[in-house]
């Protein structure tokens, strides 16, 4: 028996490959699918089955595919409903993959046809648990996203998974192994984990939705506690993963190497969203006017289905060169299938034709500590809620980067003000936005409130964000 956790940390996702006798099972795949028919090729073995644990929100899955590809099944757990053909598991159905098992779970709360496969070895043993997004390290997955395809609320929903927990996985030993769906970083949960494997013993001591003495009106209760609204894109992934979508090597074949002229060309034709996925420093020293920031080497997936809210939007790319299938790729990843080419020879190439550049205005955290003793300045703080209160600079104003569009009246017009994040990511994602709607008055503190604590500045006093609520 083998067990692979194939983890994609730009997602904070795990699909799993599962081996036994020349057998193999994939449960939750990434759209790009050859990846798992290569591995079963290399062992010499065959994909017998293609496990989804529920219509996922925050991904487009391979399930449509790699069934296409390799002709096995997709099988979804008691009342899914796709429009593709596919097996829909009876509660407690078992699969059987070469000497091991594969019994599905139904465990409703996160989604209504959220299901757990128990794998039970060539002895008849549980084994392990992938459990999807109905329970993952540190926390359970959140009751709000399936509120409109089933008409039941998040109190509702949540008391729903909390008898799932119950009944369905609690009553498991101690020894067996949880696989999650997601680590830290999926808004699919609130506090997961940073770890990715562990077991259902330390969950049960652990995870604060585990304890033994919780009532469901407790358990509703701190679920639903502290939720943000999920990203835009969400939906609309569970759309096209109930009803299918294109080939990523087909989107990967339609995007055309652009050269400059051209590639401004296709941006004003289509109203196109320039999308800079290059390095921090590199957007900040020179880049095409009116272009958006979001750097493939950060949390990419997730800032890009939370600030391009339309998955139809078309997108022109400028990217490392090298790197633009990659690109393609993990756009399309969340959804977001209209790319419609890049930038031949990278930005290089567009300094070199003589177009007209744009710049961010940066400062050091030393000098910025130095103005700040000087005279008073405007900053504003774009981290996420929980890092603010955790501590922030004294005098600062706080607007996360996920409503930024929406306070973008909050920003002076007609005087200088500074910006920063944790580390100067998200603040150039920030000032990209900003400069695209006409505001050049701001400066980026580099390396962010990591380099301003280092200064002498006064931050308030540092409170552990699992204290609060």
């Amino acid at each position: 028996m083998k067990i692979e956790q194939i983890y994609t940390g730009c997602l904070a996702q795990g699909a799993y490959y599962i081996e036994s006798e020349g057998e193999v099972a994939i449960i939750d795949p990434l759209r790009e699918v050859q990846q798992y028919i290569d591995k079963a090729t290399a062992s010499g073995a065959k994909i017998k089955y293609i496990f989804e644990t529920h219509f996922h929100a925050d991904f487009v899955s391979g399930h449509v595919t790699l069934a296409q590809k390799t002709g096995a099944p997709i099988i979804y757990g008691p009342t899914a409903s796709p429009t593709f053909e596919a097996h829909i598991a009876t509660d407690g159905e078992v699969f059987k993959l070469g000497k091991i098992t594969l019994t599905a779970l139904h465990t409703p709360g996160h989604t209504m046809e959220s299901t757990t496969y128990l794998l039970k070895d060539e002895n008849g043993h549980d084994h392990a648990i992938f459990s999807g997004d109905t329970l993952f390290l540190g926390d359970v997955g959140r009751p709000d996203l399936a509120q409109k395809a089933t008409s039941m609320t998040q109190e509702e929903l949540a008391g729903t998974l909390f008898h799932s927990l119950r009944n369905k996985i609690m009553t498991l030993g101690d020894h067996v192994i949880v696989y999650p769906a997601h680590g830290a970083g999926s808004a699919c949960g609130k506090n997961l984990s940073k770890e990715t494997i562990g077991n259902l013993g330390e969950q049960k001591q652990t995870n604060y939705a585990l304890r033994a003495d919780m009532t469901e009106a407790e358990f509703i209760a701190e679920v639903t506690d502290g939720l943000l609204p999920p990203p835009s894109y969400f939906p609309l992934n569970v759309k096209l993963n109930k009803e299918g979508y294109e080939d990523v090597e087909k989107i990967i074949r339609e995007n055309q190497a652009l050269d400059p002229a051209a590639f401004q060309l296709v941006a004003d034709e289509n109203t196109a969203l320039i999308l800079d996925v290059r390095s921090v420093s590199d957007f900040a020293q020179g880049h095409i006017p009116g272009s958006i920031f979001i750097g493939i080497d950060g949390q990419f997936a997730p800032w890009v289905g939370a600030l391009i809210t339309d998955i139809q939007q078309p997108i022109v790319i400028v990217a490392p060169e090298g790197r633009e299938e990659e690109t393609i790729v993990r756009l399309s990843r969340v959804g977001y299938d209209n790319s419609l080419g890049f930038l031949k020879g990278g930005f290089d190439a567009w300094k070199k034709s003589g177009l007209e550049i744009d710049t961010v205005d940066q400062i050091s955290a030393e000098e910025f500590a130095n103005k700040m003793h000087q005279e008073e300045l405007n900053v504003f703080d774009v981290r996420k809620p929980g890092e603010f209160e955790a501590s922030h600079l004294e005098v600062v104003n706080h607007i996360p980067l996920d409503v930024l569009n929406e306070h973008l009246a909050d920003f002076p017009t007609d005087q200088p003000f500074y910006i920063h994040c944790a580390g100067g990511y998200r603040s150039l994602i920030a000032a990209s936005i900003l400069k695209a709607r006409g505001y050049h008055n701001m400066i980026d503190v580099i390396g962010g409130f990591a380099s301003i604590k280092q200064t002498d500045l006064k931050t308030t006093e540092f409170v552990c964000p699992s204290t609060l609520k």
